[in-house]
């Protein structure tokens, strides 16, 4: 069983930065789709951005429309830690961010769904302050 791991949430001010990082431990599949969605009260669970892992290449990623240009997600050399770099960040962008993990190839026509992710993080807190 896949564990996730999170960390780097915090709290910045409206343009500024952070970088979270994300951990997969027992990890020993040679293909896993892993990720970040993140939640606001009152809403819905939102993809934001995913990437396919793989031992010998992978690398696709997918974002959601409202944080093009700004995000950026990223593996690490070893494939089972995964980065969201979070630029020119808004209050739009607060939530709860957690991290969501898949075996196998991400499906990149439903990648949003979050039913389709086995394993999921405890989220880290992101807030932005206008």
């Amino acid at each position: 069983q896949v564990q996730l791991v999170e960390s780097g949430g915090g709290s910045v001010q409206a343009g500024g930065s952070l970088r979270l990082s994300c951990v997969a431990s027992r990890y020993t599949l040679s293909s896993i789709c892993m990720g970040w969605f993140r939640q606001t009260p009152g809403k819905e669970r939102e993809g934001v951005a995913i990437i396919h892992s793989d031992l010998s290449s992978g690398g696709t990623t997918r974002y959601t429309e409202a944080v093009k240009g700004r995000f950026t997600i990223s593996q690490g050399n070893d494939k089972n830690t995964v980065y969201l770099q979070m630029n020119s960040l808004k209050p739009e962008d607060i939530g709860m961010y957690y991290c969501v993990a898949v075996p196998g190839i991400c499906r990149w026509g439903s990648w949003s769904d979050a039913r389709y992710y086995s394993y999921w993080g405890q989220g880290t807190q992101v807030t932005v302050s206008s």
